[in-house]
């Protein structure tokens, strides 16, 4: 019971009450550039979420396995070389941010040419902004963020394994589509709106996102709540 309390407050924590976009402010490139129509935003959203889940299914496995003190893969090695005590207590994980934009850039690349094989068209409406996923910060910032409970950085008693780690990126990914296509949905509604010359374009949207964020406060403490009812 606990597991699963823990697996839901990552999740919601992840979606609404922390929201990525709206909370933490990454991943604005394509929150602002592709929000201009719905159906462009879902399919952002949905490329985003499934690049995001795949980056730190392998950002955590690497990690795991390799970069934490203690690995496995990597104080076997160091055990050729080194005595067993410093081979374990090698830590690679200053190679992270490396290894995690290598990690989203291939799963972009499997992403590009899917959506280029299989749907041509919105490909097409992604333009320029399909590729940058790879720059996508809040992608990034799922792979960081997971290093930092898989080592135990916050909470060395309860390190992360894979099912946390990936319902924090699919969930992360939801949040970004709901906050995307929330914002698309607003946008798309301006277009038969008197909004006054000043505030055209740019001013305009980024004003409607800093509502969106205050709207999303709301949701502060809910967790807290959940913790209390379920734990």
């Amino acid at each position: 019971m606990e597991f699963i309390a823990e697996i839901f407050l990552i999740a919601i924590g992840a979606a609404l009450i922390n929201n990525f976009v709206l909370y933490y402010f990454v991943g604005i490139c394509p929150f602002i550039g592709v929000s201009k129509e719905v159906e462009t935003a879902i399919g952002m959203g949905f490329a985003v979420t499934f690049v995001m889940v795949i980056a730190s299914f392998i950002s955590w496995s690497i990690t795991t396995f390799i970069l934490i003190p203690g690995a496995p893969i990597s104080s076997f090695v160091a055990g050729f070389f080194l005595t067993p005590e410093k081979a374990a207590s090698i830590d690679l994980t200053i190679l992270s941010y490396i290894v995690y934009i290598f990690a989203i850039a291939s799963s972009v690349q499997f992403v590009e040419m899917f959506v280029k094989k299989s749907y041509p068209l919105l490909y097409r409406s992604f333009g320029v902004f399909l590729p940058l996923i790879t720059t996508n910060c809040a992608i990034l910032f799922a792979c960081l963020t997971i290093m930092s409970n898989v080592a135990g950085i916050d909470n060395p008693e309860n390190a992360w394994g894979l099912s946390k780690a990936i319902t924090l990126a699919l969930f992360g990914g939801m949040g970004f589509t709901l906050a995307i296509v929330i914002m698309s949905g607003i946008r798309e509604e301006l277009n038969f709106a008197d909004v006054p010359e000043p505030f055209k374009g740019a001013a305009i949207t980024l004003i409607i996102a800093g509502i969106l964020a205050m709207a999303f406060m709301g949701f502060t403490g809910v967790d807290s709540g959940i913790r209390r009812l379920l734990l």
